[in-house]
């Protein structure tokens, strides 16, 4: 969804990957070409802006969504060159000029300039394209209106991204081509998505993404399908069950398409308890050490369920895998259904060893929880990658492609990827770190909440959460702590439902469901607060970091530190 365009002045960043369309360079110098109409050109040049220095927090508000992950330093390099130059900004003119469709068409192209309408306005956006973080799909509303496409990405309407806008503005469109325009209505690409559950906290609207309140993780060891957490990129497609078709590709016995019986009655159905978790996870507590880039997710950006689907090593092996084509190969992409305004679809891939391994339990999944899979999820078909970011999870499956190469997907390759405290958006290349895969150790709090009151009147404070480790790495214990980190005690873990049997210790290697953890403790008889701290180890004695600041990172993944919660305790009346 969010490719950059190239500008040759900014070459540090270098040119990006893109699936199937390519990104047409800026000119050198990224500037802004004036109108070459005779009868606007000095009005279209005495309303020309600049950026302030309010582009910093405008943009950072921008960058808010997933995968803006270079404007800002595009921007910061931006700034520096109009200030070489000694630009300055021009005051305001008292009115504007007025302008027809016929005239905004026009300017279509970088050579002719970029304008677009907004709400009866004109604006010349020319020298913000090669800044945008959505890349060069800007350009499918040149020379037209930007409504039909701030539909899809909500993520503009916001105050901050108008006054954005507000600075290219250049004119007024004339009242009879404003009218046609409010005639036409532009339809929600969001209006059929699912209805969700009011409980939900959500992160953003349009696209959807929302998380549980965190105690509702810990109430049931199976994630209820309406409480799974809701992670999407794009619109949710509708795709009608009875005419959906897989495309299998790049194994030396041809294409393979399967329907959705193809999936259900030709291959075994094979059912494994698995936990999903967001690679931003717990970003907000990397946003309490310095600002980071993406969702505010809380804790609950992680749920456990039941798949059932067929394994996509047994469709791999259908469509002509053998293993001579481990010696070329080494990726497995997949393309979901989702799609943005160019039709560019959602896509990540996995390790080729992974989709084909015995032990790997990938499945292609068309049930959850025992059922059909839900719209929100990925119905009808969904790849399930256990022990693997949610990223790579891709929903609503369409294409699967057996490559030499990773996906050339934004989100494999410029995005969900790790980096040092210390690399900025000025510094950062996403070519120079991989993809996230496997992910870390990770246990949190679910209750009590953060900043709660307890009642000291029974002695004992209960705490509960959740213990999860990637790659297959089973939690072998959670130690729990009242006093900031100073002791500790270990808490009981649960690898099923409350009351009944707990499911079998899993193969090695094949731990992919999380454990509830338990604690009942004293409550420390003089103290007025309690830090409560929790940290689990799994069965490599992988640990989770004490603190976030070491690995604080610019897009805010893989937030794995001691989760910590404060609470007051409440005096009984008797001591009052």
């Amino acid at each position: 969804m969010l490719l950059l365009r190239r500008c040759h002045s900014l070459t540090r960043f270098g040119p990006l990957n893109t699936q199937r369309h390519q990104v047409t360079p800026a000119v050198a110098s990224c500037a802004a070409r004036l109108c070459s109409s005779s009868s606007s050109s000095e009005d279209h040049r005495s309303h020309q802006r600049v950026h302030s220095l309010s582009w910093k927090h405008a943009l950072a508000g921008l960058l808010a969504g997933t995968g803006a992950v270079l404007a800002y330093g595009l921007h910061h390099q931006h700034k520096a060159e109009r200030a070489d130059t000694g630009v300055q900004t021009l005051k305001k003119s008292s009115s504007l000029p007025i302008f027809s469709q016929e005239e905004v068409t026009k300017h279509r192209s970088l050579e002719d300039g970029i304008w677009v309408t907004y709400k009866g306005g004109v604006y010349d956006i020319t020298e913000f394209v090669a800044m945008h973080p959505g890349g060069d799909k800007i350009m499918l509303a040149a020379g037209g209106a930007l409504e039909p496409f701030w539909a899809l990405y909500a993520v503009h309407n916001q105050e901050h991204v108008l006054e954005i806008l507000s600075d290219y503005k250049v004119g007024e469109l004339n009242l009879e081509d404003l009218k046609k325009q409010q005639a036409v209505k532009s339809s929600d690409p969001y209006s059929s998505d699912p209805e969700r559950h009011p409980v939900l906290h959500i992160n953003s609207l349009k696209p959807f993404n929302a998380e549980p309140p965190p105690e509702i993780l810990s109430d049931s060891y199976i994630t209820p399908s309406a409480f799974f957490f809701k992670r999407n990129h794009l619109p949710v497609p509708q795709v009608d069950p009875a005419s959906y078709q897989l495309h299998v590709e790049g194994l030396p016995g041809g294409a393979l398409t399967l329907s959705l019986e193809d999936l259900k009655t030709r291959f075994p159905k094979h059912t494994i308890t698995a936990t999903l978790q967001c690679a931003g996870n717990r970003r907000s507590e990397m946003n309490k050490v310095k600002l980071v880039k993406g969702l505010n997710w809380g804790i609950a950006a992680i749920s456990n369920a039941t798949w059932s689907g067929a394994r996509l090593r047994d469709v791999l092996l259908a469509a002509g895998y053998q293993p001579d084509v481990a010696q070329w190969a080494r990726h497995v992409q997949f393309e979901g259904l989702d799609t943005d305004v160019t039709g560019t679809t959602y896509g990540a891939s996995v390790p080729l060893n992974k989709a084909v391994s015995e032990e790997g339990d990938v499945l292609l999944a068309y049930e959850m929880n025992g059922e059909d899979i839900p719209p929100d999820h990925g119905f009808p078909v969904r790849v399930v990658v256990p022990g693997t970011v949610g990223a790579r999870n891709v929903k609503w499956l369409g294409k699967i492609i057996v490559s030499a190469e990773e996906s050339s997907s934004h989100w494999q390759q410029n995005d969900y990827k790790g980096f040092s405290p210390g690399t900025d958006w000025d510094t950062v290349d996403f070519k120079s770190a991989p993809a996230i895969q496997e992910l870390p150790i990770q246990s949190a709090i679910t209750t009590p909440a953060d900043s709660a009151t307890i009642d000291r009147s029974d002695g004992t404070l209960t705490v509960k959460g959740y213990a999860w480790s990637g790659g297959g790495r089973e939690v072998v214990r959670v130690d729990v702590s009242l006093d900031g980190g100073k002791t500790w005690q270990a808490a009981q873990l649960r690898s099923g439902e409350k009351g009944q049997a707990p499911e079998p210790s899993p193969p090695p290697g094949r731990a992919w469901a999380w454990k509830l953890w338990e604690i009942t403790a004293p409550l420390p008889p003089d103290a007025q607060e309690l830090e409560i701290v929790c940290k689990a180890v799994d069965n490599s004695y992988n640990m989770q970091p004490d603190t976030v600041s070491p690995i604080w990172n610019l897009r805010g993944v893989l937030s794995n530190a001691w989760h910590r919660v404060k609470v007051k305790i409440r005096k009984d009346e008797e001591e009052e």
